[in-house]
């Protein structure tokens, strides 16, 4: 399966105790997607370089993630539809 890294900017109105649930959201999606995630890196809050949907910071994440070329774009589409998502880029890793 190829490996790819998932950068994403979380909405910086989470609290706290429901970060993990938010992640976890996103995680579950690619479980179910039959992917797995082998690695979570937690960048924090930080200022954007232009707001985006009126928010001008957010919660960065790097995720990297093993799944199937097939599964992207429904993995794209349920971030899209993600009210917590505010960007995300995928970054194909050479093997």
């Amino acid at each position: 399966m190829p490996s790819y890294e998932l950068v994403f900017v979380l909405n910086p109105n989470i609290q706290e105790e429901e970060f993990p649930r938010s992640l976890g959201k996103i995680n579950d999606l690619i479980s179910k997607l039959g992917g797995t995630v082998t690695e979570t890196n937690q960048w924090g809050k930080r200022k954007l370089a232009y707001p985006i949907k009126k928010q001008a910071e957010g919660n960065y994440v790097l995720e990297k993630v093993q799944i199937k070329q097939t599964a992207l774009k429904e993995l794209e589409a349920g971030l899209k539809l993600s009210e917590d998502v505010l960007r995300y880029l995928f970054i194909r890793e050479k093997s």
